[in-house]
């Protein structure tokens, strides 16, 4: 009972039952711009070679916050263009490697085959532990250009506190944190990887926000939460997203086969739904890009 109440925690915390954190408004100060890229000095991003030219980034907000993006808002005078961005989260801690030698899957090969089957592009917000779990699997979707590689901490653990009962990361080594997924997405030899990153668990206050400020990145968030986590109804899923889009949205979602078995089907319902109602899929970069 211990280890499937750490396993909720961690499902729990990708922002399932909850929603995002709103950002302060000094937090969320600047606009996407693909001249606004990640610092280089100490800076938790990509290595050369690793990060898409152009990818979109924030402004820093005041005294170098992290700026946090939640969705695209309408784009032009007629109002906001169809698209959504899907995101799944790939998640596992740290500490979860002796789960993972005793046959336990974190990892979900079936829906990243369906997106690929149905052509829809989307962003896997990865932690470093599951890139060095499944290193076969970051070096295939971060090679793939229908995806990009994201960063969801190394460790898995909360930048705030409380967060659903989440480790938490000390500030000092925030950074540091950051820097070791890139560094495992890296070793893994993904090549798509953009310098954005996912609060564990959506949670945040701006002493975090000021603690990655160095480390360049864009925190994003979303404005649709999927479900997914430990469900069984793969309907109920597919309705809780269909209901919730809306042009320019983010659909939080999850990578992990033991916690969350039922995202693969529901995307084999979604896709089409979604495209019947004229919805394209992006990736995050592009919908930021807009």
């Amino acid at each position: 009972m211990a280890a499937l109440g750490l396993l909720g925690a961690v499902l729990a915390g990708c922002g399932e039952g909850a929603a995002p954190k709103a950002p302060s408004a000094k937090a969320s100060a600047g606009t996407p711009s693909p001249s606004a890229t990640a610092s280089t000095s100490g800076a938790a991003r990509p290595k050369p070679g690793a990060e898409p030219a152009a990818a979109p980034t924030m402004a820093p907000g005041p005294n170098g916050l992290t700026p946090v993006y939640t969705r695209r808002v309408a784009d032009s005078p007629k109002g906001a263009e169809k698209v959504v961005a899907l995101t799944f989260d790939a998640d596992m801690t740290a500490d979860q490697g002796p789960r993972a030698a005793r046959g336990e899957r974190f990892d979900n090969p079936e829906l990243i085959a369906t997106l690929r089957r149905l052509e829809v592009d989307a962003t896997v917000f990865m932690t470093g532990r599951w890139a060095e779990e499944y290193p076969d699997q970051a070096r295939s979707i971060g090679g793939d250009p229908r995806f990009e590689i994201a960063n969801h901490s190394y460790s898995h653990y909360a930048f705030a506190s409380p967060c659903y009962g989440l480790p938490t990361v000390p500030g000092p080594d925030m950074a540091a944190d950051v820097r070791r997924a890139f560094d495992a997405f890296r070793d893994a030899g993904a090549v798509n990887v953009v310098p954005y990153f996912r609060f564990p668990g959506g949670c945040y206050d701006d002493a975090a926000l000021r603690a990655l400020g160095p480390a360049g990145v864009t925190a994003v968030q979303w404005d649709v939460v999927s479900g997914d986590a430990f469900a069984k109804d793969a309907d109920a899923v597919a309705e809780q997203v269909l209901d919730g889009v809306k042009p320019g949205s983010l659909v939080v979602m999850h990578c992990t086969r033991s916690a969350a078995p039922v995202t693969e089907r529901a995307i084999r319902r979604i896709v089409p739904e979604l495209r019947a109602r004229g919805y394209r899929f992006v990736k995050v970069s592009d919908l930021m890009r807009g």
